[in-house]
């Protein structure tokens, strides 16, 4: 009698859950973005929220929580109930700040959330100032081998994607270089234009206009293909180097425990957004391509990616400031 009640309340349990999860949304759901507004998450972010809600039929709120490269606004989400009304949009930064945070984060990027999937890839390029004869990344090797230590490359700090990429290249090249960090991109790259600076990489919407007027050369493109924006440029996995390519993907995920339901249908009405004419040209403005993927093949990515950085973060020492 007792195992028929049980077996009552558990399925009357599971028949409340499955109500209330195609009930989902009842009420507003919020995007947070880890980062300031204006950033290229943010306007991932506000793209969707501007989207969503004609499908949801919920309003959809961005909420910007910046600090700690990140991790603040990632804690948070990592911390929330796991119910469909909170999701994280960010960065391979998520990833890569559990290697140059380690032992120090209250979370852990790949236990403590449900990926949902990916939303675009951005491109970063290797470049140089025009009066360097360097024109490939032959060259830039065969530079660097014969000064060790005395070319210089600028990022906008320790730890950013922009450092990460040129250590990785750097270790691929088994050659090294000075590296002088920025408080942020600005800096970098008024020293990069003015030639005080030997090598930077950049994303592709910061650095084309500065190559379009002459003020830059671009040695190569960080993605896996070659760039529809410049075409004749080579990758870095096309001058020899394999494993170098060092795109950032931008995604949004969940809180652990998010039912696969919620899950599943905020991933395909992302991928809906994804594939319309407006959010492409939207994120070409910022130099990113849209991306679509599943949940799972989302959680392959990072588990891909967290052990990739995690080896250059160990094999160089890195460490955030």
């Amino acid at each position: 009698m007792f195992k028929f009640i049980r077996v009552l309340a558990t399925a009357a349990l599971a028949f409340t859950a499955a109500v209330s999860h195609a009930a989902w949304p009842e009420r507003p759901v919020t995007l947070v973005v880890p980062f300031t507004p204006g950033t290229g998450i943010d306007l991932i972010a506000r793209q969707l929220a501007a989207s969503l809600p004609q499908t949801l039929g919920q309003p959809v709120v961005v909420e910007n929580l910046a600090g700690a490269s990140g991790n603040i606004g990632s804690e948070k989400v990592a911390r929330a109930a796991p119910d469909g009304y909170t999701f994280l949009v960010t960065v391979n930064t998520f990833v890569m700040n559990s290697s140059l945070y380690k032992g120090k984060l209250r979370f852990d990027p790949q236990q403590d959330f449900a990926p949902v999937g990916l939303t675009s890839w951005g491109s970063l390029l290797l470049v140089t100032h025009p009066s360097n004869p360097a024109n490939t990344v032959q060259d830039v090797v065969r530079a660097a081998s014969a000064a060790p230590g005395k070319l210089s490359y600028g990022t906008p700090g320790v730890g950013t994607p922009h450092h990460l990429s040129m250590a990785l290249f750097l270790d691929r090249t088994g050659t090294s270089m000075l590296h002088v960090p920025y408080k942020g991109t600005s800096g970098a790259v008024t020293d990069m234009l003015g030639g005080r600076l030997d090598y930077m990489f950049l994303p592709v919407h910061v650095a084309l206009p500065q190559v379009k007027a002459g003020k830059l050369k671009v040695i190569a493109t960080g993605s896996p293909k070659r760039l529809p924006q410049l075409p004749d440029t080579p990758t870095l996995t096309e001058a020899g180097l394999q494993g170098a390519d060092v795109d950032m993907w931008y995604g949004v995920l969940a809180p652990k425990g998010t039912p696969a339901a919620i899950v599943d249908r905020m991933n395909q009405q992302i991928n809906a957004i994804l594939k319309t004419p407006a959010t492409a040209s939207a994120f070409d403005a910022q130099g990113m391509v849209p991306a679509t993927s599943t949940p799972a093949e989302f959680g392959a990515l990072i588990a891909k990616d967290a052990k990739r950085w995690d080896d250059i973060v160990t094999r160089t020492g890195i460490t955030a400031e």
